[in-house]
């Protein structure tokens, strides 16, 4: 049996604090997760927080036919949806960085180099924010989080080949919109040179 099918089984018993494991075990990757779907930091926080509330309310549900986190993922998405639904508008990932101060720690590049790692991430990001929720969900969960095809169906409750054509889609999509922050600043910067002349 698991480390996580034991303290399941240990909630289910009786003993909170087995969940309280499981919490500590799943909340920061699952924060990090959702702080790139729901806008910024405190509706992550909330989310995350409703997610293990419904989890352990329905945790007599869960059947252990996918890992745990793949099960709590899914609550999770499912409350993040409506929760977008119900506050919209919402932040954009650029914003949601900032709130929470996830820049990238020093990786021993020179200045330059650093301006310009910053601002492409943060070309990144602008772009992934204009993205539909579905692509976003599906980048994150397979370029951030690393998750497998088949896990990712299991969370977003797709099947295989559904995931794959969009998670092809949404890179597509994703290109297309660092394209057009490329163009723009592009164009931004050559404005800028024929008005100094």
């Amino acid at each position: 049996m698991s480390d996580d099918a034991n303290l399941i089984a240990e909630t289910l018993a009786g003993q909170s604090a087995a969940f309280g494991k499981l919490v500590e075990k799943y909340q920061d990757r699952l924060f990090n997760t959702l702080s790139h779907l729901a806008g910024n930091a405190e509706d992550a926080r909330e989310i995350v927080q409703e997610a293990f509330v419904q989890a352990f309310i329905k945790l007599d549900s869960f059947r252990g036919s996918s890992a745990f986190y793949t099960w709590l993922y899914r609550i999770a998405f499912n409350i993040s949806a409506g929760w977008r639904r119900k506050r919209r508008p919402v932040g954009s990932i650029e914003q949601n960085r900032e709130q929470i101060g996830m820049e990238p720690m020093d990786n021993g590049l020179g200045p330059v180099e650093q301006l310009e790692s910053k601002e492409r991430c943060r070309q990144v990001r602008h772009a992934l924010g204009q993205l539909s929720d579905e692509h976003r969900k599906i980048l994150v969960l397979r370029e951030i989080e690393g998750c497998g095809y088949e896990t990712i169906a299991e969370i977003l409750d797709l099947p295989v080949g559904t995931v794959r054509s969009r998670l092809h889609r949404a890179r597509m999509q994703l290109r297309e919109e660092l394209i057009k922050v490329d163009s723009f600043q592009q164009s931004a910067v050559s404005r800028k040179l024929t008005a100094d002349r």
